[in-house]
């Protein structure tokens, strides 16, 4: 028997979900690396920030993420970038160490870890934190907030669960298709979208939020819990170009995903649903 549309999202989001063993890698790291920055640094406390561990990763391809509170005096973000990555270079000598922003990537054998260094802005309510910023200086971060806005539209009834999903769904198009956009952006805009809905169907919702993304030209967007300013969806005005170019092909094969499916033609909205996800879009039968 042939899957429905409906059937096969549910497929996919099942099969974009990270596997035990992506938790395990991370875990086997953890104390070692705080250990190493604390003996060497000093610092408040280290935890997990990202998406693998907060329900929004995708499998094979999201890392584990780690935000190292550090004492002392705040430096310039160069200088803390450095220093974390000599500490962590001088603890895995063997292992390729490098700075990619706002973090210090590890590449260890079993998965990818990123660092990243910050230091204590407010411990007012949730904790935010001056992290590095894209091309340079500091900007303000607080995981903990965003966390639980993500959390919070995810719980509501009758949608429970839809704001984890796409984000989900966001991310895989964006790793299957290579755009350099960026998750944290694509995981406030799913929230955002799903918090304005009171019922979702996949091939509906991907197909007007990928719209709306187009409409206004993934422009920056308002943080909702209001700490960090403005999110901005790239790192560069070259990456937003090409990002904005895959987010309007993507938005034509959506709509033309729904419009067969709302005429029935499901083998037609299954073909353009495989486009929309390059190939990775579960098959009908």
């Amino acid at each position: 028997m042939a899957k429905t549309v409906d059937q096969a999202f549910s497929e996919l989001i099942s099969k974009l979900t990270p596997t035990p063993m992506q938790f395990e890698a991370a875990s086997k790291h953890r104390q070692e690396i705080e250990s190493c920055l604390d003996n060497r640094l000093g610092i408040f406390r280290l935890f997990e920030t990202g998406s693998l561990r907060h329900g929004t990763g995708v499998r094979n391809h999201s890392d584990s993420d780690f935000m190292v509170s550090l004492k002392g005096d705040r430096p310039s973000s160069d200088t803390a970038l450095a220093r974390v990555k000599s500490a962590l270079s001088a603890r895995y000598p063997l292992t390729s160490i490098r700075v990619s922003r706002p973090a210090v990537v590890c590449k260890f054998w079993n998965g990818d870890i990123e660092v990243t260094p910050a230091y204590i802005r407010s411990a007012d309510g949730d904790f935010s934190y001056w992290i590095p910023a894209p091309g340079g200086d500091w900007i303000i971060s607080s995981p903990d907030a965003h966390n639980k806005y993500v959390t919070e539209v995810n719980t509501r009834p009758g949608i429970s669960g839809s704001a984890k999903h796409m984000a989900r769904l966001l991310k895989g198009w964006k790793y299957f298709n290579d755009v350099p956009v960026s998750s944290f952006y694509l995981e406030m805009r799913a929230a955002e979208y799903i918090s304005r809905q009171s019922a979702v169907v996949w091939v509906y919702d991907m197909c007007y939020l990928f719209e709306e993304l187009r409409s206004h030209g993934l422009a920056a967007m308002n943080d909702p819990k209001r700490v960090s300013g403005r999110i901005n969806p790239c790192s560069s005005d070259y990456s937003k170009g090409i990002s904005l170019s895959k987010v309007s092909s993507a938005a034509n094969r959506a709509r033309r995903a729904l419009e067969a499916y709302k005429n029935e033609k499901h083998a037609d909205a299954f073909t353009a649903l495989n486009l929309l996800f390059n190939g990775k879009f579960p098959s009908r039968w």
